[in-house]
């Protein structure tokens, strides 16, 4: 007999990027990290691209995050708002998104008290409502027929945030490791 794997067996493991990593004591991280990196690279081209049938040619994922979160609620947003909101250490990563946003007029500068701030204008808006009606028609509708049960999907997104602590309690000790 051999030691070879079928490919049943092989088919029934975790999908992975990496096996060495999987050899270890939770594989099924592993297949999670995976996961996120190739649902994280979808998502970021589905709002660029879904941003650009709106309207909004040219906008990085990051900008159209951060546009979607000045428009939220219609609350002027500050720049740590938006790094404590979006968990970005590189605070030049959102000051560039709100200068290339305002230069497009799609939010504008304001003041809470000496902390600048940002709000979204009526052509940021637009294009905000301009995307969820292509989200609604091209992303939402394909994901509804999918059938899945709305409070799983709610349960998956607490288990992302939870882990997104623990990967940043691992990073700060990596720091001084």
């Amino acid at each position: 007999m051999t030691d070879r794997k079928t490919t049943q067996q092989i088919a029934s493991g975790p999908i992975v990027s990496a096996a060495h990593l999987a050899d270890g004591a939770l594989p099924a991280l592993s297949e999670m990290e995976f996961a996120l990196v190739i649902l994280g690279n979808a998502y970021q081209r589905w709002i660029a691209r879904g941003t650009a049938a709106a309207g909004g040619d040219g906008l990085s994922s990051m900008e159209v995050q951060i546009l979607h979160a000045v428009n939220h609620r219609e609350r002027d947003k500050s720049q740590a708002d938006l790094c404590m909101m979006f968990n970005i250490e590189d605070t030049h990563v959102v000051a560039y998104a709100l200068k290339k946003l305002e230069a497009l007029k799609l939010v504008e500068p304001g003041r809470r008290g000496k902390e600048k701030t940002a709000r979204i204008t009526q052509a940021g808006a637009d294009l905000c409502l301009g995307y969820r009606e292509i989200r609604e028609k091209l992303l939402v509708e394909s994901v509804r027929t999918l059938g899945l049960d709305e409070n799983r999907i709610s349960e998956i997104a607490a288990l992302m945030r939870v882990m997104s602590g623990q990967y940043d309690q691992a990073s700060r000790a990596a720091a001084s490791y």
